[in-house]
């Protein structure tokens, strides 16, 4: 087992190495950002860096991060223990620049796909048994979605590109200018998804290393 999670690590590092070295997207603006390469059972996938995340060099590096942390620390792990336990993937790895009209411009089709193969080889290295897709960018790579309450507090089955099934815990965006987790029915339903995911297998074999 201990010689097959190292090669599981190098794989992944090797992935990311390739990753790292990404030019298919020229209006993205680099560096490429990503978490470590953990050999996990747990997915986390994210809708794309912010501007504070390529200089820190890590996803969720600012002020959604502190939110998103602080939503797992009663499932066990702080933000420190996630990172090394919890692979941390994007929708897309670049920071897509600003919209004319102010915000964060929304990735193009083209470019979710171009950054969505690289995705699959993430899924066909590590095989999760738990994926958490967090925000509506996210969470429309596995399912429609038309209002996060259709699709946050619950666990879908999912068949991934390679056959591979698992399951998808969605949760919403932790961003500082959403209301949506912060009331009802947001706010109970992100309680029920984040209680779900603390009550699953692959979750709780994070808590066993």
């Amino acid at each position: 087992m201990a010689d097959q999670l190292q090669a599981l690590t190098r794989a992944l590092s090797e992935h990311q190495a390739r990753l790292r070295s990404c030019t298919a997207c020229p209006e993205m603006i680099g560096p490429v950002v990503h978490g470590q390469p953990v050999p996990s059972p747990v997915m986390l996938i994210g809708q794309a860096p912010g501007v504070k995340e390529g200089p820190a060099g890590r996803p969720f590096a600012w002020t959604a991060g502190k939110t998103l942390f602080k939503w797992f620390m009663p499932l066990g792990l702080d933000e420190a223990a996630f990172r090394q336990r919890v692979y941390m993937a994007a929708v897309c790895r670049c920071y897509p620049g600003k919209q004319p009209k102010g915000g964060d411009r929304v990735p193009s089709k083209d470019e979710i796909a171009r950054c969505g193969q690289w995705l699959a080889t993430e899924y066909d290295l590590l095989k999760p048994g738990l994926i958490i897709p967090v925000g509506k960018l996210a969470i429309a790579r596995f399912l429609p979605v038309g209002r996060l309450a259709d699709v946050v507090g619950r666990v879908h089955r999912i068949t991934l590109p390679g056959g591979h099934q698992t399951d998808l815990a969605p949760l919403p965006h932790p961003s500082g200018l959403s209301t949506w987790f912060k009331t009802q029915p947001g706010r109970g339903l992100t309680e029920q998804a984040l209680t779900l995911i603390g009550d699953h297998p692959a979750w709780r074999s994070l808590l066993d290393v």
